[in-house]
């Protein structure tokens, strides 16, 4: 169990990783998907919430463990652990490279070399809540199963196919066959990301928290759009920029459709 929390290698060679929290036990069964396995700490249980989510989790068939004193603050990566910890079998697809375009979800969003866990997980969050279709985990990329970014998720890495692919040049080779547009987010040299047209199919490249794409890596996805801003910041936060470009696609969407 340590080792499914504290190291990608384990995680991997499992294909398995734990979601902390009642809560992402709710999401997970809410999903359908398949539980091996649920703990609960010492007193966990005595939530009324959290016993009435565990009972819906042993009605479907899960198993259901209690935990000896501080074996959970052993386990946890975090200082004040959540009582209940899921482990459950890994959601990434081969086919989230290959996604026809639909018109109600004709974007995909890929990172390349996103490090931080909290920003993974929100744009995970972002792309659940404004319809993209999926998510690639590109290049040096954070492991989508890290505690961090599953917490930050918020759940949503139960509704979101994604996959984790590191060579660059054939996630843009597979997503231009497939149909979409490829295209990048810039500080400033791109085409203003309201003027973009995010009704066709397209995929939206997002770079490195500190360093954005490379110029090599700029020129392999190709068009580029930017946030235009005011005021000093030099940059947005990875999650921030996808959050506001993923809901003007979606508004354009809503709008086509008559949806205001």
């Amino acid at each position: 169990m340590r080792g499914l929390v504290q190291k990608r290698s384990v995680r991997w060679d499992e294909r398995a990783f734990v979601a902390e929290g009642a809560e992402l036990l709710r999401s997970a069964l809410r999903a359908g998907v398949a539980i091996e396995s649920v703990y609960v700490a010492p007193g966990g249980a005595d939530d009324a919430d959290v016993a009435a989510t565990l009972a819906q989790a042993e009605s479907v068939g899960v198993r259901v463990f209690g935990l000896a004193p501080g074996v959970l603050e052993r386990v946890s990566d975090t200082v004040t652990p959540q009582p209940v910890l899921t482990v459950l079998p890994m959601l990434d697809v081969e086919d989230a490279l290959s996604v026809s375009p639909v018109a109600e979800h004709p974007l995909v969003i890929v990172m390349v070399d996103v490090r931080d866990p909290g920003n993974a997980g929100t744009v995970l969050r972002t792309a659940d809540a404004s319809g993209v279709s999926s998510v690639v985990f590109a290049g040096d990329s954070v492991d989508p199963y890290n505690p961090k970014t599953v917490r930050a998720s918020a759940g949503s890495i139960f509704h979101v196919p994604f996959g984790v692919h590191q060579d660059l040049a054939a996630v843009v080779g597979a997503l231009s066959g497939a149909g979409y547009r490829t295209v990048a987010t810039t500080v400033r040299s791109g085409l203003d990301y309201a003027a973009f047209d995010w009704l066709q199919p397209t995929a939206l490249f997002l770079g490195n928290e500190a360093a954005g794409l490379t110029e090599a890596e700029q020129a392999l996805v190709g068009e580029a759009v930017a946030i235009p801003m005011e005021g000093q910041a030099e940059s947005l936060n990875v999650g921030v920029a996808c959050a506001v470009v993923c809901f003007e696609a979606l508004r354009q969407r809503r709008a086509k459709s008559g949806a205001g």
